[in-house]
């Protein structure tokens, strides 16, 4: 029987990758709880996703996320990761980001977040790649962290929000813009 609770973060603190334990409060914490819950949410996403190209694209995005869960819960540098993060997989996003871009009219305003079930899960998922990548910047003052990390959070945010307008206009949805 899977065992799905030990005790051992009852007093604040869980187990990292290497020889170490983190607080449950620590950036490096908050990074991983950003990182799990961009993940889920991206499951959520897929869940409700009505196209199959921007579902496989997800698909693969999450276990991306998997990778870079992997690098920043590594407790201390005697942990090797053979699968990091590294710069074709931001250029992957580019080439996607472009594709989608030339399907979608030229932005002149912005955009409320919502719309269709599956754009209005990419704008949530966008929304909680900006706060990971945020908690990743804050980690990174304190811990060093793949470089590569952070572009790719940053261009994935645009990859998502790119793909919540594809999406509304596939399905019809008009988008709403701010009144101020």
């Amino acid at each position: 029987m899977t065992v799905f609770w030990t005790g051992k973060g009852d007093g604040g603190e869980t187990g990292a990758m290497g020889n170490g334990r983190i607080w449950k409060d620590s950036a490096q914490a908050n990074a991983l709880g950003d990182i799990d819950e961009l993940n889920s949410v991206i499951g959520v996403t897929i869940a409700n996703m009505t196209d199959e190209h921007i579902s496989n694209l997800l698909m693969s995005i999450q276990n991306n996320l998997f990778v870079i869960g992997a690098e920043i819960s590594a407790a201390d540098e005697t942990v090797k990761l053979p699968g990091k993060i590294k710069p074709t997989d931001i250029k992957g996003l580019e080439g996607e980001i472009d594709d989608i871009g030339a399907k979608v009219p030229e932005l002149k305003k912005f955009v409320l977040p919502g719309g269709s079930i599956s754009g209005s899960y990419l704008h949530l998922s966008r929304s909680i790649a900006r706060r990971a990548e945020r908690s990743i910047v804050t980690l990174s003052k304190t811990k060093e962290i793949n470089k590569n990390i952070p572009a790719y959070l940053n261009r994935l945010s645009s990859f998502l929000f790119a793909a919540a307008l594809y999406m509304n206009k596939k399905e019809g949805i008009e988008e709403s813009n701010p009144s101020y």
